[in-house]
């Protein structure tokens, strides 16, 4: 989903921990850490600062195409990026802007390592992180409700897993969206097809006519979504089990579909406090990260 675009100059500063970076420009906000011989992550850092100065300008110049879900391919590297991440869901409807956060992250990610020997990195725009992990392992809490922070569970990652993508979806989210997941979370091999998956799978975990459900025009909400004049969800009442169950099932279905057809390797789905995994098989070949529930664990 698309905020108001500003074009102010881009911001960047090492956070007080003197660990992390975090680049800031108009609606995009990133926090970069990478880990490393001092020189290593010193020239890394100056290496994102410089890639990140033209991100806003260049999905500027190209969005009115990346707010369509039809036309050619974009021709910038993120608009490309993020096109190339949600084309694979056609027919059904999805806009290039539903893999931007993931996008963004993982360009800046790809700038970071070029010619650096780093074990660890990652690029987190806000909840859709573009990961790197060489050497050690990576534990990334996630949350049942980003508005309220409950915890629903914790992934460990190892290098093994090809995990380089991980991004969360729901109504109660940043974006808008189509269906009333309170968190889908997604592990892919970029942050852009984690980012694509969790959104689709969100807008399927859904109970169409449900008078529970308050729903508006995404252009009512915001005159420059992607999303036009489609209904985006605004309020969930209580539901009963069987609607939960019911609502959850046609997520868990869609995400089989797109799990057979390769486009993520595990997705973490919450609604009403529900919660239900699903994930390639031992014989696919990914299967070494975990998702458990556990309620100590802190939200990424």
């Amino acid at each position: 989903m698309t905020r108001a675009i500003q074009l102010e100059t881009a911001t960047a500063h090492l956070l007080p921990d003197a660990r992390r970076l975090h680049l800031q420009h108009g609606p995009i906000d990133l926090v970069v850490e990478a880990c490393g011989e001092p020189g290593e992550v010193a020239e890394a850092y100056r290496r994102a600062r410089a890639a990140f100065e033209t991100v806003l300008q260049d999905l500027v110049g190209e969005i009115s195409r990346l707010r369509s879900p039809d036309g050619p391919a974009p021709k910038g590297r993120i608009a490309r990026a993020m096109w190339a991440a949600t084309s694979a869901y056609a027919p059904d409807f999805i806009t290039p802007m539903a893999a931007v956060a993931g996008s963004v992250a993982d360009h800046i990610l790809k700038e970071l390592l070029k010619g650096r020997s780093l074990g660890r990195a990652y690029v987190n725009n806000g909840g859709d992180i573009a990961l790197h992990l060489a050497e050690g392992s990576f534990r990334i809490g996630i949350c049942d409700d980003p508005v309220t922070g409950v915890s629903g569970g914790v992934v460990h990652l190892r290098p093994e897993d090809g995990i380089g993508g991980i991004a969360t979806s729901g109504w109660r989210g940043r974006s808008h969206s189509l269906g009333i997941a309170d968190a889908v979370t997604v592990l892919a091999k970029t942050a852009a097809e984690a980012d694509a998956a969790a959104t689709m799978i969100a807008n399927r975990v859904d109970l169409p006519g449900n008078v529970k459900i308050e729903r508006e025009a995404a252009s009512r909400l915001s005159p420059d979504s992607d999303l036009g004049d489609l209904a985006v969800t605004t309020g969930v009442g209580p539901l009963s089990p069987d609607e939960i169950q019911i609502a959850l099932e046609g997520g868990v279905k869609a995400a089989h579909s797109y799990l057979a057809g390769g486009l993520f390797s595990a997705a973490y789905l919450a609604l009403a406090g529900e919660r239900c995994t699903v994930a390639a098989t031992p014989g696919a070949g990914v299967h070494q990260y975990e998702i458990r529930n556990m309620r100590e664990a802190v939200c990424a």
